[in-house]
């Protein structure tokens, strides 16, 4: 039985062993999201100004990590004419997965040290904000650019993405357990449970790139051994043509002047902030307004959903994809968004099952179109290959390029989530007692309900007013972009005639 297990995952094919690494990332980062924030405003009791120097310093770094770690890892590719040495994919992968292999298993570790107060809560915030993101942005990288580094053709990478997706909605199961050990007086299952998940992520990591670098050294070594067989039989070029060595100013001037890529990252942007925005203030929602109209069951099938549901109907989008294409099906997410949200803003806050619906749905739709977009950043990465003809496509520098102008996103949600918030209803989450400023700021009514009508319509029209703008600038941005159709065809095939190994002449025996 045991044999015949270890025979089964050896011959898992690889696109199933690429996607299950999506799981181990997943059974930690939605816990991340959910709890992080709520975690030191309420349990670590963190002041405001700590707070902001905290959001501030990350968004910072989080914007910077991202090209720095991409710069290098994949500097050696944009100069590797130069230098006449020929990196082959299976040596583009192996090194991908030996960082994945490194990485991850840090990155499981770098999340456990939110969960224990060990220093000040200001410079704990801070320090382990910076952490956390500085391994999962090596994990994101490396894990996206395999997914341009793996397949070229749109098929191929769909069904990476597949996987990824479907392997993610696993994880996300970790959201359902989580909230039945969470508890602010009482921490020790939470941490327990957050042991637990970390562990069963480094087995994961380190199974699953040991798998993966089995595959691909043996193919590495096939190649190798071919080139060292044929090396007397070909006639070597007198002249071999030289590149420059591209400096990262140099880079940056050719993104520059990357026209879908300015409008994908000016889009993206958009996208990450209503993600995280989703993220940090749906347990909010769900206190002001559902909380006293719907059982704690219910509050809890509805946060499973939104964080399983996005990875499920990602499947389906994905089929979408291969009918219609990714440019297709995200414009479509992008009108569905906003026909939503202005349905709800006619209802009113007080159609419960509908604002239910609207709540579940709005985190689904947004979760899904990031997932998608990654499809659209491999195209970017064949664009850019063929514009400036590099030797070996930069794809996890290109994935950092786009996370330096969109992971800002990130820091602004929450800063401008509760910015908006306490100007428009006087409500504080900083504070000790943060509906003291809404009660002040309110005619009374009667005693200890003046405050209701204007925190629950503050935080109903800030849920559907930020689906609104950002569909409305996304689909502005989107209308731009052009990499899609006969000009993305045109594209790929460009890129396959450019890698494939040139024509070399055999020596007359």
């Amino acid at each position: 039985m045991g044999l015949r297990l270890l025979t089964y995952i050896f011959n898992l094919p690889t696109a199933v062993i690429y996607g299950s690494l999506s799981l181990f990332v997943s059974l930690l980062h939605n816990v991340f999201l959910l709890y992080y924030v709520d975690t030191f405003v309420s349990v670590y009791k963190i002041d405001k100004l700590s707070f902001w120097i905290g959001e501030t310093v990350f968004l910072i770094w989080n914007s910077l990590n991202d090209p720095l770690f991409g710069w290098l890892s994949d500097r050696v590719f944009l100069s590797s004419q130069q230098s006449g040495v020929e990196i082959s994919s299976p040596e583009v992968v192996l090194k991908r997965l030996k960082a994945l292999s490194w990485n991850g298993p840090l990155f499981a570790f770098s999340f456990l040290v939110f969960w224990v107060a060990w220093a000040h809560p200001g410079l704990q915030f801070l320090l382990c904000l910076c952490l956390y993101d500085s391994f999962l942005t090596l994990v994101d990288l490396n894990h996206n650019a395999l997914l341009a580094d793996l397949a070229v053709s749109a098929h191929d990478r769909t069904s990476l993405n597949f996987y990824s997706s479907l392997f993610s909605a696993v994880g996300s199961l970790s959201v359902f357990m989580s909230y039945a050990v969470w508890n602010k007086e009482d921490f020790f299952s939470f941490r327990i449970f957050c042991v637990v998940l970390a562990l069963s992520s480094v087995a994961g990591f380190t199974l699953a790139t040991w798998l993966l670098r089995q595959r691909f050294e043996s193919e590495g070594k096939t190649k190798r051994d071919q080139d060292f067989t044929l090396k007397d039989l070909y006639i070597q070029p007198s002249s071999v043509s030289q590149e420059k060595r591209i400096t990262l100013a140099e880079y940056l001037k050719q993104l520059s002047r990357h026209r879908n890529f300015l409008w994908f990252v000016s889009m993206n942007l958009i996208q990450v902030f209503h993600c995280h925005f989703n993220s940090n203030f749906f347990p909010l929602f769900l206190e002001h307004l559902l909380s006293d109209r719907i059982s704690l069951s219910t509050g809890s099938f509805l946060l499973g959903v939104s964080y399983i549901a996005p990875h499920l109907n990602n499947l389906y989008f994905l089929s979408l994809c291969r009918r219609c294409g990714v440019y297709a099906v995200v414009r479509g997410l992008f009108f569905l968004k906003l026909a939503l949200s202005a349905v709800m803003l006619l209802a009113g806050p007080d159609q419960i099952y509908l604002l239910c619906i609207f709540i579940a749905s709005n985190r689904v739709f947004t979760e899904g179109t990031c997932k998608l977009l990654n499809l659209v950043v491999t195209d970017l990465v064949d664009e850019d290959l063929v514009l400036n003809r590099r030797k070996q496509a930069a794809s996890a520098l290109l994935f950092g390029m786009v996370a330096l102008v969109t992971k800002p996103g990130q820091t602004f949600a929450p800063l401008i989530g509760t910015w908006v918030l306490c100007a428009y209803t006087g409500y504080d989450i900083f504070q000790r007692d943060p509906l003291s400023n809404v009660v002040s700021a309110q005619p009374k009514l009667e005693s200890g309900t003046t405050w209701e009508p204007a925190l629950r319509r503050g935080c109903f029209y800030l849920l559907v007013f930020v689906p609104i703008t950002c569909a409305f600038l996304q689909l502005l941005s989107w209308s731009q972009f052009t990499l899609h159709g006969k000009n993305l065809q045109m594209v790929k095939s460009q890129r396959q005639s450019l890698t494939e190994p040139r024509s070399q002449e055999v020596k007359t025996i």
